[in-house]
């Protein structure tokens, strides 16, 4: 066998060596070509897909924190209105020739919840007029309430918490036992001011249970007549008594039926300064039967008891006293709700 040497290798012509590597050249320049144009393409596809999911990202984004702020704050109301009207002309059975009467109510509210920390804002007005022939005018109901209620979570459905509230009304009240009538009330004659810091518990959203071992709670006359014949317990000509003591207060509110909803709310106070074994009371209950989007049907029935408040004759014993108050209001009206 012979050795393979150079002179045994054919070469190839020159004309079809360039033309090969010519060929070969233009195969990877198109190679090349098409690999770039490949890959500029998925990048401009996936910088496309990710623009587009960044913007989508960042709307559910903003829509997220809208959505969380606006539900941090609730807010609403209830508004009703009751009026009756009569009249009578020849009326064999008798009665009065006319008769008018107005009765309101409104419940606001606007609370705030952010992590641990809830803050609660109720007002409650109450109005009602009545005028009639024979007992001329007079007014029916009149309340304003107002509860402002700071919590702090502190676990197992219980908060710590401080409350602010506020109760006196609008006009002047009158008891019409004596001639002329004799003045009881009108605006800050009397009002109740409380501070109380305290506990707050709250299994759910119909109930709230506040307690307080200590609070402060200041009685207010503004009304001279009324401070100088020492009216709910002030000292004569003075304006403010100042009362510290226990509270409690209970707060439920529930759809009890389809259209019906009960409302109620208790407060206990008592005076460590003075007779602690007589708790003061106040009950407001409220039974709101929905007729349609606009008539309700309202019942409402106010219990108070005061030991300070002596002003309220014993028939037997022609002596003053304290007395359970009680008010009831049956209205058939219109209702709007915010």
């Amino acid at each position: 066998m012979q050795p393979l040497s150079c002179s045994t290798i054919t070469p190839l012509p020159q004309g079809r060596f360039i033309k090969k590597t010519n060929y070969l050249l233009m195969k990877l320049k198109f190679t090349g070509l098409f690999l770039l144009c490949f890959l500029t393409g998925m990048y401009t596809l996936h910088a496309q897909d990710w623009r587009t999911e960044r913007e989508e990202m960042e709307k559910k984004f903003k829509l997220t924190q809208e959505d969380t702020a606006k539900a941090r704050w609730r807010k609403g109301g209830l508004f009703n209105v009751n009026i009756n009207q009569g009249t009578l002309s020849n009326w064999a059975a008798g009665g009065d020739k006319f008769t008018f009467s107005v009765a309101s109510t409104f419940t606001g509210y606007i609370a705030y919840r952010q992590g641990r920390k809830t803050w609660d804002n109720v007002l409650d007005l109450a109005y009602g007029y009545v005028r009639t022939t024979s007992l001329g005018s007079r007014k029916s109901d009149d309340r304003i309430d107002f509860t402002s209620k700071y919590g702090y979570d502190i676990g197992n459905h219980w908060y710590l918490s401080a409350l602010f509230n506020l109760r006196t009304q609008f006009t002047k009240g009158y008891l019409y036992d004596s001639v002329p009538p004799q003045l009881t009330s009108r605006f800050f004659s009397p009002a109740y001011v409380l501070l109380a810091p305290g506990f707050d518990y709250k299994p759910n959203e119909a109930l709230s249970v506040f307690m307080t071992p200590i609070s402060a709670r200041f009685l207010i006359v503004m009304d001279d007549y009324l401070s100088s014949i020492g009216a709910y317990g002030v000292d004569s000509g003075k304006h403010v008594l100042y009362q510290m003591g226990a509270y409690v207060s209970v707060n439920y509110v529930k759809e009890i039926m389809k259209n019906i909803t009960f409302k109620t709310r208790l407060d206990l106070f008592s005076d460590y300064r003075h007779n602690p074994q007589n708790i003061d009371v106040f009950m407001t209950n409220a039974l709101m039967l929905k007729v349609n989007k606009y008539i309700t049907a309202n019942l409402n029935v106010d219990l108070i008891y005061d030991d300070d408040v002596k002003e309220f004759i014993n028939e037997k014993t022609g002596v003053k006293g304290p007395r359970l108050q009680v008010k009831e209001v049956i209205g058939i009206g219109f209702s709007a709700r915010f």
